[in-house]
């Protein structure tokens, strides 16, 4: 792969889990609204930019391989909802101060997917990644037994997350064409929350004529923008490459979270995050060592040079 392509790839890489990353920036302008009406317009302007986008960048033949498998239609529209149900206890837990369990489940969510492997595609597991998920499995211990209580924020983001991604190998659509399939299809519920709930359609209008309500506008093209990044990074990097960039986005998370946002970040809690983040030292390793046993090399940066 030429040098220009793998460094074209790492930027692109790079831009799509930095803006991940600094998502919270965002949803904290967006605090005077209710998370249901965020994500009702997220997904409503996330539907419109997308189907320009799809304009633009054109996926040929997409449209006519899904209708030839409705069954992939059924399978978007639960993944649409699962993604949704993600992005309202995201956009919660950014606006409720609970950005650090936040980054802990997108943190969770690599090992999480080992574990809904094995559960629910029947994968065996080598021993490292055993030992990854059972030291993912100790923090999630330890917050229990240190709060009295599950961090339900993390694991709900992990899993929801997780499963999500398990739905989408179902459906093998390309993600810009999967996004806007799943949004349009819950085009419905947006509108019909805006008309009929949340105080009812008087309210919500008096709400999106506030100066606040151009920023929901942005949703869409802020939803868009990274995932094109992403897929373009794809196009340009090994997947494994991608893999290991995935933990920008948890950490910058945490660092807008304890820096700028001030949440406290006791002991307890660092001491689950410790877990975590050995947790997913053992998981890269194997998969480190997977693939170069494969003869895959994973590239590291500055391996182009």
């Amino acid at each position: 792969m030429a040098t220009a392509d793998l460094r074209k790839g790492y930027l692109l890489g790079l831009a799509a889990y930095c803006i991940w990353g600094m998502f919270p920036l965002y949803f904290k302008l967006l605090t005077a609204f209710d998370p249901m009406l965020i994500v009702s317009q997220r997904a409503i302007w996330s539907a419109l930019f997308g189907a320009l986008a799809l304009l633009l960048w054109k996926h040929a033949g997409w449209l006519r391989e899904l209708l030839a498998h409705p069954r992939r239609l059924g399978v978007l529209a639960l993944s649409g909802l699962l993604i949704a149900s993600n992005w309202l206890i995201y956009v919660w837990a950014v606006n409720n101060n609970h950005m650090v369990e936040a980054s802990l489940g997108y943190y969770i969510n690599p090992l999480v997917n080992v574990l809904l492997g094995l559960v629910l595609l029947r994968e065996r597991l080598r021993p490292l990644q055993w030992v990854a998920v059972a030291l993912a499995a100790a923090g999630v211990a330890q917050q229990l037994f240190a709060l009295g209580q599950l961090p339900w924020v993390s694991l709900v983001l992990a899993l929801t997350f997780g499963v999500y991604g398990l739905l989408r190998k179902q459906a093998p659509v390309a993600a810009l064409p999967g996004l806007v399939v799943e949004t349009w299809l819950l085009l419905p519920i947006a509108i019909g929350w805006l008309l009929f709930a949340g105080g009812g359609a008087g309210a919500n209008t008096a709400a999106l004529l506030q100066p606040q309500a151009l920023w929901l506008v942005l949703a869409g093209p802020i939803t868009l923008v990274p995932l094109l990044c992403f897929n373009a990074a794809a196009r340009h990097l090994p997947y494994s490459t991608l893999g290991f960039l995935q933990y920008i986005a948890p950490t910058l998370i945490l660092l807008l979270a304890v820096a700028v946002f001030g949440e406290p970040f006791p002991a307890d809690k660092a001491t689950a995050f410790v877990f975590i983040w050995v947790g997913l030292a053992v998981y890269s390793y194997d998969a480190w060592r997977v693939l170069r046993s494969a003869g895959v090399k994973p590239l590291t940066p500055g391996a182009e040079a």
